[in-house]
């Protein structure tokens, strides 16, 4: 997925009240949107290095967004709103080795009146309910993790997975980590214990994970290549 215009750099001040961020370009302060609710952990701190858009929309109050962070000198693509536009593209593109040549492919798809999944495909005659997670968590050189907060709608979709199932669909999650050179995913148990369970319990009932590392940079996001997930 390319980015329609080019990127602005600039250097982060501060992120507040989750959807506002304060950055720095030449000697010029601007406040950025935000789009992620997450906790970002360990990619907020101020000086780190950022890329923006900038939106020409008069009806927008802020005209910069926030789209990738520098950290520990890798790149993160942190607008979870192109999670699943990357992911549509990879699909489309047979990126994805599990899931390609799809007969369909139907975004945000109801599965009940509470549960939304990000995709419907269709392959075979037979129908795949497909989940995205975003994964922009790493505390070490090799692994990202998911998630980076408590997630109690994360457990919700697995659970909504495993009911799926039992109504004769097929039931995937690509956790889609938007990290560059990450090796390895896992689930943080130590973060969300309580997702972490519903995880190994999702898994024994027939639910595949994929985990999906992209490439990242001020230009386009991709998904690049599948990693292990090291969870048991």
């Amino acid at each position: 997925m390319k980015f329609t215009k080019s990127l602005i750099k600039g250097k982060l001040i501060r992120r507040y009240k989750r959807f506002f961020a304060d950055v720095k370009i030449n000697k010029k302060i601007v406040t950025a949107h935000c789009p992620n609710t997450g906790s970002m952990k360990g990619l907020i701190e101020e000086g780190n290095e950022v890329y923006l858009h900038k939106n020409d929309d008069p009806k927008r109050k802020l005209k910069y967004g926030l789209e990738i962070i520098k950290a520990d000198k890798r790149l993160v693509g942190v607008n979870t709103h192109l999670a699943n536009k990357i992911v549509n593209h990879g699909l489309e593109n047979n990126l994805v080795s599990e899931l390609k040549n799809s007969d369909t492919i139907k975004p945000e798809v109801f599965f009940d009146e509470e549960t939304r999944f990000d995709f419907l495909l269709e392959k075979n005659n037979q129908k795949i309910y497909l989940e995205v997670k975003n994964v922009t968590l790493f505390r070490d050189k090799e692994t990202a993790e998911f998630p980076d907060a408590i997630t109690s709608r994360g457990s919700k979709h697995l659970l909504a997975l495993i009911d799926a199932i039992k109504k004769g669909y097929k039931s995937y999650l690509i956790f889609l980590v938007q990290i560059q050179d990450m090796k390895k995913f896992k689930i943080a148990s130590d973060i969300d214990n309580e997702y972490y369970k519903n995880y190994l319990i999702a898994k024994k009932s027939g639910v595949n994970f994929l985990a999906y590392r992209c490439k990242v940079s001020p230009k386009e996001i991709y998904i690049q290549k599948k990693i292990k997930i090291i969870n048991e």
